[in-house]
């Protein structure tokens, strides 16, 4: 099944280390990060969960929630949380998905159908693939698509930047430029005439008459 952005998110039904969820469900009315991770014991990852752990308040306080993803069992992640704590300092707090049959991550194509299933006897190799972080929105669609590889850590703060210029140009008729930061000037969409600019964004500056930058609504 191929995904694109503003695809509703395939819903599922898992078990997780707190618990079996629908997902749909447990996303409510919020945001959603879905990371996943080839295995349970590697060590880029072990860091990256570690890191999620220590940054989830800031997550919480944009009203998203964290869920991790891998292919090993629910009782392999609780041994693993153990090491996350111990050597990157930061208790694991969001749950893990044990997607053992391999279900969710054939659904969200990080998997071909072809490819089994079970997790049994699978390496690291074998689930490169598995390595990607998807943001879904409160309507349950897909806003955000990343796949990394298996050697270079994921840089969790970009997540951050982008969840906040998704959740700005949700509700103003703005987009971000390129390296935007929180409070940072941002970019009056083209719909939005002269005039109306005029109204909502007193003071706008005309680059080009494609090119209109003001200070950052709200």
């Amino acid at each position: 099944m191929s995904l694109r952005i503003n695809d509703v998110a395939p819903n599922f039904t898992a078990r997780t280390t707190q618990g079996t969820i629908d997902f749909h469900a447990w996303i409510g009315d919020q945001w959603a990060i879905l990371f996943s991770h080839p295995k349970d014991f590697t060590p880029v990852c072990t860091t990256e969960l570690g890191y999620m752990a220590r940054i989830e308040p800031e997550f919480t306080r944009r009203n998203a929630k964290l869920i991790g993803l891998s292919v090993d069992s629910v009782e392999n992640h609780d041994k693993w949380v153990a090491d996350i704590e111990e050597t990157q300092g930061a208790t694991v707090k969001y749950p893990m998905i044990g997607d053992t049959d391999l279900a969710v991550a054939k659904l969200y194509n990080m998997l071909p159908a072809d490819e089994g299933d079970t997790s049994e006897g699978r390496t690291p190799a074998n689930n490169a693939t598995v390595r990607s972080v998807f943001i879904v929105g409160p309507d349950k669609r897909i806003k955000l698509m990343l796949t990394y590889p298996m050697t270079t850590g994921r840089n969790f703060d970009e997540i951050l930047r982008v969840l906040d210029s998704m959740q700005l140009t949700a509700k103003h008729k703005v987009a971000t430029p390129v390296n935007w930061k929180q409070g940072e000037d941002v970019i009056i969409t083209p719909a939005v005439s002269n005039e109306e600019a005029a109204q909502s964004f007193p003071g706008f500056k005309t680059i080009k008459p494609y090119l209109r930058t003001t200070k950052q609504p709200g």
